[in-house]
């Protein structure tokens, strides 16, 4: 008797709607679509990584937790599933994308507040092509180029299904998982110190979101732990 294909095993876990909702998301711009609908995760009850399933449930998402679905309803359709780490230096945050292939081209599915970081059309020749499309706009808030190395295109085909896509529990194991994947440097570091900063112009441009930030009508208090969820 043949063992179940990836596919097939990843079908079966899920309920009737999750499967009526995967399979209508069909597209890497549907599923983009989809996600630019759900709220931001702002973590206010602290550091989450969801599962797709949690996520549903939950109905936010950062960029991490969004990446996470988006690979899982790529693998629904028969797709590879592949994260990008865009690790940035220690006073910003990482961006997590999901990368696709289409005739031979690569784009990113990505979730973010801001009007930067987001959604890639499949144009890029390579992974490091479209990953450097992301290294102009990535910098912090007065200005100074941040992004510093991207992860090689990361396979959750390793990882069963039940760990990751339908899990109750946070996925920090995962995260973790990602960051130590090899990474490829933007450039020399010689290069990189020489970076101009962003103008005055593309700075206010990243002030415009998609949904406002709660906590800036609280106190401003720092996170514990460095996450991946604030681009």
């Amino acid at each position: 008797m043949t063992s179940p294909t990836p596919r097939n095993r990843l079908r079966a876990l899920l309920t009737p709607a999750e499967r009526r909702l995967f399979a209508r998301l069909d597209s890497p711009q549907k599923i983009q679509t989809f996600l630019d609908r759900l709220p931001a995760n702002f973590e206010l009850q602290g550091d989450t990584v969801m599962s797709p399933r949690s996520l549903l449930r939950a109905r936010v998402a950062h960029c991490a937790e969004a990446a996470l679905f988006a690979a899982a309803v790529l693998a629904f359709h028969g797709q590879r599933a592949w994260l990008m780490d865009i690790r940035a230096l220690p006073s910003d945050q990482d961006h997590i994308i999901t990368l696709f292939v289409e005739r031979g081209l690569w784009g990113a599915i990505s979730k973010t507040n801001h009007a930067i970081l987001r959604w890639r059309d499949p144009v890029y020749r390579s992974p490091r092509e479209l990953a450097m499309s992301y290294a102009h706009e990535y910098c912090l808030p007065g200005g100074k180029k941040s992004m510093l190395a991207f992860s090689k295109p990361f396979s959750l085909a390793r990882f069963a299904p039940e760990r990751w896509v339908i899990a109750d529990k946070d996925l920090h194991w995962l995260m973790d998982e990602l960051d130590a994947s090899p990474h490829d440097p933007v450039a020399p570091k010689t290069v990189m110190q020489q970076r101009r900063r962003s103008a005055p112009v593309e700075l206010r441009a990243q002030e415009v979101v998609d949904w406002p930030d709660p906590r800036k009508h609280r106190t401003n208090r720092k996170p514990k732990r460095k996450t991946k969820s604030r681009r």
